[in-house]
């Protein structure tokens, strides 16, 4: 650990695991993992399972207050857990926290065939075409990753679904000893569920 993360951690506290990417890049799937290997999650319930996501979203509805409200005193009761914050949100999340930030990667098309498909089953139509998403998504992701890598407060793990789905007990042991070496990754390996992975690219 360097002195300026032993600093950090002296001076803030256990670090909020973080689990970010884009919409439907497999975030859910890595709550489930870190859930099942043993880390507490904070989350509300608010957002139930549907056919998207039929083991449920595991989200906490104030992120999305982040940019939107400087009353982010519930953080503080995240130290030590793990919450779910979209790629485009991390930039509104104060610096005077640790993060251990799991960055999710899904092919982009795979990720539009996804959201296009969940608006279809809500009866919703999404408004922007699949090539301006694609470069929309490639920006994001971009900037997310150059904001992390900009910030003191942050430390990542890229994880790429297709990775976590070929060899979850390997994407596993990688989370885990990113977390600091605690969790079953037995558990986090076996609450990987092949059939969920629907919007598939072939090529």
């Amino acid at each position: 650990m360097g002195i300026n993360h032993l600093y950090r951690k002296i001076r803030f506290g256990k670090p909020i695991v973080v689990v970010s990417g884009l919409p439907r890049s497999g975030t859910s799937m890595t709550m489930k993992m870190l859930s099942e290997g043993g880390l507490e999650l904070v989350t509300d319930g608010i957002r139930t399972a549907d056919d998207s996501n039929p083991e449920g979203y595991y989200e906490l509805e104030k992120v999305k207050e982040l940019g939107k409200t400087t009353d982010l005193s519930w953080l503080h009761d995240a130290r030590g857990k793990a919450i779910k914050v979209i790629s485009y949100l991390l930039r509104f999340m104060p610096q005077t926290f640790n993060y251990r930030v799991i960055f999710m990667h899904r092919n982009l098309h795979e990720v539009i065939a996804s959201q296009n498909k969940m608006l279809e089953q809500r009866g919703e139509s999404n408004e922007t075409s699949d090539d301006r998403l694609l470069t929309l998504f490639e920006q994001d992701v971009k900037k997310s990753k150059n904001l992390i890598a900009a910030r003191s407060c942050f430390d990542a793990i890229d994880v790429n679904h297709k990775d976590v789905l070929a060899d979850p007990l390997q994407q596993a042991t990688r989370i885990n000893q990113f977390l600091g070496g605690r969790l079953d990754i037995e558990r986090m390996a076996a609450a990987v569920d092949q059939q969920l992975y629907r919007s598939r690219r072939t090529s």
